[in-house]
């Protein structure tokens, strides 16, 4: 009389839903019955039914498994077939909307302060319309992707914990992130949508239109975009302005030194382009006798010697310190732009990296010098920048010793990462970075994206190993501890697993390439449309991009190297030297199994010492929940991110260093080292370039120091504050505005950013001068 639906409601029985069906699974094959044949089966499921549910109500799942042995018992195989696969995608679509609805739930009525889910992105304000519309987009992604793309086994892998997949809800869109040559865009100029943006011919017009490519290129990929050659592509922004600037001033200079002479300034402004395009010399922060020489005869006999000399010597002072003032404003206005633009539907700050250091130009050094002064000086407000990622290059001749032209720079550099935590320092003389290096090329020169991907061999085009144009297509990450917990004690099994799970990653990997490589240029209109991506300016919006996908890299990512150890022997490589071996053997068997799949598919297979973010937490309490709590493995809330000795772990700095150094040699598709000292920096530099200076000595590739960067918003203090501010004296109670608190994960900064507006800061600052004065 009744029948128990899936949700546990209890409705009426009828027979002509079952009869339905079989006539649906009998169509689906390709058969034309009569009706009554399907009521009679449906009548012999009736009563199977009635036999074995004498006294109890049947549910749905009960029918169909009836209805099923019916359809067999009658010849009706494939008919059988079709009704089990059917009941099969009922049952999926039944689910991913059940879980769908669930989550949806979550986002819509859930703050973000009790909600992992929207905060799984720290650039993501989960509490705001876009936020949640992106999570929306993104949760329903995955579960698309976990039902029709993955195999059952990579879905079980992934939900399980064996593996991650980075960037799930991006699966089937886009790659992971480019180096994006300006050089290249702006010599001819580009465009974001509607209308073209022109070559620019100022270095406020360069650090624009550097915030607006960053932007732009973000909306077509899911991971960080890096400028690889930041100086060398500010250097022409710079030249340009002084030009500009030089011309003006020497008009001005003739209009008040030598007015008599009938020199107007259009005919001033006219002679020196007249003199630009005669003689192809223009002026320049570079002192050329040969443009000096051309400018003098230009006017002297208007002016004479002695009226020349000094409205020259003026022109060139005034003309150094106005495109020094401008630049620094340039660079300011980057750097503001990139904290406060959005992208992604107005729903994240891009995610940026610039590299700079070995421009030696003075055009170059002046861009690094003033995006360096710009970074300390910090906000409005004098917050610290959290984007860009600032990346000094360190190269023996060019910066890293006294003497060198850009060693006062590395100077500058460390005392600003001292107080702002960026920039973080890159090792051009690391043997594997040394390799590709080629003097005078910038192209050659290693740089970092993000928070520490890498990319610069080229096994699929071995004449273009060039960090400009080239990204990370993908990368899935491993669970070393799962692994050594499943084989506790038993290092042979360990590695018959871990080849297994090496296998599946990369199949895994090569199914997400397949789905990339069906993409068309029109799918990226600024990446692949505009030139981006390495080869990608021969192809017209309809092209392929299966063949210029091939210069990138698909990375396999691991983490937890030191819990996996301890769950082997008993002790990390931290502590124990017999574990110090093993994790290298560990990390060189993944990248030799990386460098012979390369080899074997013609493609960029790399080994990625993986930044965990929220993954090290995810992995640590899936483990929890099946092997327990264990000590120094699954006790802790978090996973040691990739090959890093534990933070924990009492070690000293330059030990700390030298342990990791030649995980960096083997983690190709990128890596990172920092250290965590105590104090504030800012007051120490010695100290702080003494251990970067045993970075490059040690062989690190890419190294920061982590150092605790604290600021009062109300008085402006920034340093190190515990419960009272050394500069106002006021304590972090419930209601007033707190402490800012800057620190790093993996390479990107985070922290306890004010939120109140100018009212309230205004409001609590007269508190404060009120509480103040009364003491």
């Amino acid at each position: 009389m009744y029948i128990i639906k899936r949700d546990g409601r209890r409705v009426e029985y009828d027979i002509t839903k079952i009869e339905q069906a079989i006539s649906k699974a009998m169509s689906a094959s390709g058969r034309t019955v009569a009706d009554n044949i399907c009521r009679d089966l449906a009548c012999q499921a009736e009563s199977v039914l009635n036999e074995r549910f004498p006294s109890t109500e049947p549910s749905v799942e009960d029918i169909q498994d009836v209805v099923e042995e019916v359809l067999m018992s009658n010849c009706y195989h494939s008919v059988a077939k079709n009704y089990i696969l059917y009941r099969a995608d009922r049952t999926k679509r039944r689910e991913m909307n059940s879980n769908l609805m669930k989550v949806y739930m979550e986002l819509t009525f859930t703050d973000a302060n009790d909600s992992d889910m929207k905060r799984d992105n720290a650039n993501i304000d989960g509490n705001t319309a876009m936020g949640t519309m992106l999570k929306y987009g993104s949760e329903g992604a995955k579960d698309f992707y976990e039902k029709y793309l993955l195999t059952p086994e990579q879905s079980r892998a992934h939900n399980d914990g064996d593996i991650h997949i980075h960037d799930f809800d991006f699966y089937s869109l886009t790659t992971t992130c480019c180096q994006i040559d300006l050089v290249k865009l702006f010599a001819s100029g580009f465009s974001t949508g509607h209308g073209f943006l022109r070559e620019p011919n100022d270095i406020q017009s360069y650090a624009a239109l550097a915030c607006i490519a960053i932007q732009s290129n973000q909306n077509d990929q899911h991971g960080g975009q890096s400028v690889p050659n930041f100086d060398y592509s500010m250097a022409p922004g710079v030249a340009k302005t002084f030009k500009r600037l030089y011309r003006d001033n020497f008009a001005k200079g003739v209009f008040l030194i030598a007015s008599d002479t009938g020199l107007t300034d259009e005919i001033v402004k006219q002679r020196f382009r007249d003199l630009e395009q005669k003689t192809g010399l223009f002026a320049q922060l570079t002192v050329s006798p040969e443009f000096d020489d051309a400018e003098r005869n230009a006017f002297l006999d208007e002016l004479g010697q002695e009226r020349y000399d000094k409205i020259h010597l003026l022109t060139r002072e005034c003309t150094e310190r106005e495109t020094n003032r401008a630049v620094f404003q340039a660079m300011e206005a980057f750097i503001h732009n990139l904290n406060t633009m959005h992208s992604r539907a107005g729903a994240q700050t891009p995610f940026s990296s610039i590299n700079y250091g070995t421009d030696t130009s003075p055009e170059g050094r002046m861009v690094i010098k003033n995006i360096l002064l710009a970074e300390e000086r910090g906000l409005g407000f004098g917050e610290t920048p959290i984007f860009p990622i600032q990346i000094f290059k360190l190269k023996d001749g060019v910066s890293y010793n006294p003497g060198d032209p850009n060693y006062d720079l590395f100077k500058l550099a460390c005392k600003v990462s001292a107080k702002r935590l960026f920039p973080n320092f890159s090792f051009l003389d690391s043997p594997f970075n040394l390799h590709y290096y080629k003097p005078g090329h910038p192209e050659t020169e290693v740089a970092y994206m993000g928070c520490r991907t890498r990319v610069i061999a080229n096994t699929a085009n071995p004449d273009r190993e060039t960090t400009f144009g080239r990204g990370n297509l993908s990368f899935t990450s491993i669970n070393l501890p799962r692994i050594a917990l499943q084989r506790r004690g038993n290092v042979s099994a360990f590695f018959d697993d871990l080849q297994r799970m090496l296998d599946l990653v990369l199949q895994q990997l090569l199914d997400r390439f397949e789905i990339q490589c069906n993409k068309k240029v029109k799918n990226f209109p600024f990446l692949m449309g505009q030139g981006i991506w390495l080869g990608s300016e021969k192809l017209h919006p309809d092209s392929s991009i299966r063949e210029v996908l091939r210069e990138g890299t698909l990375s396999i990512g691991f983490i937890g190297l030191a819990e996996a150890l301890t769950a082997l022997l008993g002790k990390h490589h931290g502590e124990d030297k017999k574990a110090r071996n093993l994790g290298l053997e560990i990390v060189s068997f993944m990248r030799h199994y990386c460098d012979v799949k390369s080899s074997e598919l013609k493609l960029n297979i790399t080994l990625l010492a993986t930044p965990a973010e929220g993954l090290s937490g995810r992995f640590v309490k899936l483990d929890r929940a099946k092997f327990g709590s264990i000590p120094g493995i699954t006790d802790r809330e978090y996973y040691t991110n990739s090959f890093h000795v534990p933070v924990y772990f009492k070690i000293s700095a330059f030990d700390k260093i030298r342990i990791e150094a030649p995980y960096h040699a083997l983690t190709n598709a990128g890596h990172i080292s920092y250290v965590e000292l105590d104090g504030d920096m800012a007051k120490n530099t010695e100290a702080f370039e003494k251990v970067i200076r045993c970075m490059k000595e040690a062989g690190i590739g890419y190294g920061s120091i982590n150092h605790p960067v604290d600021r009062d918003p109300i008085c402006g203090y920034n340093g190190i504050i515990n419960d009272t501010c050394p500069g106002c004296g006021r304590t972090e109670k419930e209601g007033h505005v707190g402490f800012e608190r800057i620190r790093r994960i993996t390479g990107y900064l985070v922290g306890t950013l004010d939120r109140f507006n100018n009212a309230k800061r205004a409001e609590e600052k007269e508190r404060v001068k009120h509480v103040s004065s009364q003491a």
